[in-house]
């Protein structure tokens, strides 16, 4: 019988989320997807999230398979959408995931979807119903993700500097 589930991560684990922070980042290069190419997310971008509790693991039988973080409240990135609407009122909190990936020896097996799951009932458990992603145009493979979880392509939104587009979704639960 294999174990699979999600905890915050630790300090502890910082060497294994930065792992699977490579090796998502050479997925991406390989699949000729300009997503996450120069530098981001970089460690220190992983540990902020560690410090602020908002970055939990995914193990599979002890074995540490998946990182993401799950932001609370309103994210910045997200206040400008273009080409369609967010649902809700303007000032509505939601939560936010960001920075997911999956170890390489594990892809394939679902454990994105998983990863997501866990997330949206983490979401609910923080008194939150409102979830909201984004990802890269040319990623298509995290966008089939996305959608299997149920979150509806709402616009384009747009992250750092230089402005990158990125494909904005939503999913509202039911509490």
């Amino acid at each position: 019988m294999t174990t699979t589930y999600l905890r915050q991560a630790k300090a502890a684990d910082l060497p294994a989320i930065m792992q699977i922070i490579a090796e998502a980042k050479a997925y991406l290069k390989q699949q000729k997807v300009d997503q996450w190419q120069h530098g981001y997310p970089e460690q220190n971008d992983m540990a902020t999230d560690v410090a602020a509790g908002l970055n939990y693991v995914m193990l599979r039988d002890g074995v540490i398979v998946g990182t993401a973080s799950l932001l609370q409240g309103i994210d910045d990135n997200y206040k400008v959408i273009e080409q369609g609407s967010w649902l809700g009122a303007a000032d509505q909190t939601y939560t936010s995931i960001h920075r997911i990936a999956v170890a390489a020896g594990y892809r394939g097996q679902h454990l994105s979807e998983t990863l997501i799951t866990n997330l949206l009932t983490l979401s609910v458990q923080l008194g939150y119903t409102d979830v909201r992603i984004d990802t890269h145009p040319e990623n298509v493979g995290m966008q089939h993700v996305i959608k299997q979880n149920g979150f509806d392509y709402r616009g384009i939104i747009y992250m750092h500097e230089p402005k990158e587009p990125r494909y904005a979704y939503q999913l509202q639960l039911n509490d």
